[in-house]
């Protein structure tokens, strides 16, 4: 697997991995990492819930249903996966936020989200 380098997490750690099954990340290498290309800032790994994936279809992202032309699965609760910081963002607001795992959630999610938002659903903090 080609990790990425030079990437920190929120925790200003070196970036870890999110999910390689499902693969995810902008670039598909199974990380969070961004870049000037991901427009949508794919920087938060989070753990999947029934009641977000069905938040986000009825917001008009369906993440559930398989795409075979783009080979994508289609996701199911549990599923670690990089969401868009500002669909998270929208997702806490609105109280159905999936859990983060912080030491895979790129820091550029700061920029959307404030520290204590992310931490106050961490799975990976003690």
């Amino acid at each position: 697997m080609n990790w990425p380098v030079n990437q920190q997490s929120v925790l200003d750690e070196p970036l870890a991995p999110c999910s390689t099954d499902p693969m995810t990340g902008f670039t598909r290498n199974g990380c969070c990492e961004t870049g000037r290309q991901d427009v949508g800032s794919h920087t938060v790994c989070v753990q999947l819930t029934t009641e977000f994936l069905e938040y986000s279809k009825n917001q008009g992202n369906d993440l559930i249903t398989p795409i075979p032309a783009y080979n994508f699965p289609g996701l199911k609760e549990g599923d670690r996966w990089c969401l868009c910081a500002s669909r998270w963002k929208e997702a806490y607001d609105a109280g159905v936020a999936p859990k983060v795992i912080m030491r895979s959630t790129h820091k550029k999610a700061l920029e959307l989200i404030p520290f204590s938002a992310l931490s106050s659903h961490a799975l990976d903090l003690s």
